[in-house]
């Protein structure tokens, strides 16, 4: 949708969650050239809750067709959990708007694919996909070194992230937990395989397998595993094992080691820390995140200046980037059913 240039971007928001609200709203409500006009929530009450604390001018609606039915609104902000990305992108893509979505896209690799494919047909819309804020701070350093060889050929990585947010058994399943609402997403693998797809290329392989601990949450039955664990290749023919738990106590903050020929590098992704050492070395050591190579998170001004560019920024991650790791979370999920290595065919 092309705009005046002395006209406001106008914004509707489907899906007006935490995220949505201490997020993204406050980048928003600071650029000049956007309005946030209509807001649809999981119901009304919500939605008007949400535009009366923190929008006063922005409508709400009852519906996100309804939304989506606004001649006007150049921009739809996605905020739902994944089981609305598609049928909503599709749908706001078709009636000409711009897209942001919040991740993980979407519910399994086929509504990821479809999402793209139809983008593809309205090349003049935008197109973005929330990043993931784990080891954003720390990026362009972890470049920085992998581009310098300070591991030599790397072979090997160990990830772990482990956490205690479903240990209760007595808790309510968490809509993570609810496979109508989250699909294949299973706790944070898709954001560490964007992470690490994004650092060291493709993963062309999978072997996994999970647990649930506690099948019954007050009456719902859970199936998406408690613990996970990855065995993985890349296309570098590096190696790796991704251990995921929601169901650890006392857990460390969720670390990175990678190991080469000439040397290691961790990230403790709790602290933005990244240790490095070569052969020789005595131990590892502390590198300086200097200004420099520091990324802040600027998600929103990335995807507002792109829109505002009419096709001369693509912003990332695209649509493409996250097929890409939904190819690996669906991998993950055939092959735990299956009980084999399953490999990974790229076919964007």
């Amino acid at each position: 949708m092309s705009h005046k240039t002395n006209h406001k971007l106008r914004l509707g928001i489907v899906g007006a969650g935490e995220v949505v609200r201490r997020r993204h709203l406050p980048a928003l409500q600071r650029q000049p050239d956007v309005e946030l006009v209509a807001v649809c929530n999981s119901s009304y009450e919500s939605a008007e809750k949400f535009c009366r604390e923190n929008a006063p001018h922005a409508t709400p609606m009852q519906n996100w067709a309804e939304l989506l039915g606004m001649a006007d609104l150049d921009i739809i902000w996605i905020g739902t959990p994944p089981y609305m990305h598609s049928a909503v992108t599709v749908s706001a893509l078709e009636a000409g708007k711009h897209v942001f979505c919040q991740a993980r896209m979407a519910m399994d690799l086929a509504e990821a694919e479809e999402m793209l494919s139809v983008s593809r047909r309205f090349p003049e819309l935008v197109t973005m996909l929330c990043p993931p804020p784990h080891g954003m701070r720390g990026d362009l350093l972890v470049q920085k070194l992998l581009a310098e060889k300070t591991l030599g050929r790397p072979y090997h990585l160990r990830l772990q992230s482990l956490d205690s947010a479903f240990l209760d058994p007595d808790a309510p399943a968490h809509w993570r937990q609810r496979v109508e609402m989250s699909g294949l997403n299973t706790l944070t693998l898709g954001i560490y395989v964007e992470v690490l797809q994004h650092w060291f290329g493709e993963i062309t392989g999978v072997f996994a397998r999970g647990r649930i601990l506690q099948p019954m949450r007050q009456g719902y039955e859970v199936i998406i595993p408690d613990l996970l664990t990855v065995l993985c290749t890349f296309a570098n023919g590096m190696e790796g094992v991704l251990e995921f738990s929601g169901v650890d106590a006392h857990a460390p903050a969720d670390r990175l080691e990678v190991y080469g020929d000439l040397g290691t590098l961790t990230y403790d992704f709790g602290a933005d820390v990244v240790h490095a050492g070569q052969i020789g070395d005595r131990a590892l050591h502390v590198v300086e995140l200097t200004p420099d190579l520091e990324t802040n998170w600027h998600v929103e001004d990335d995807f507002i200046a792109a829109v505002k560019s009419r096709g001369r920024i693509n912003p990332h991650p695209d649509f493409e980037d996250g097929v890409r790791y939904m190819r690996v979370v669906q991998a993950v999920a055939d092959s735990r059913a299956r009980g084999e290595w399953v490999a990974i065919n790229d076919r964007a």
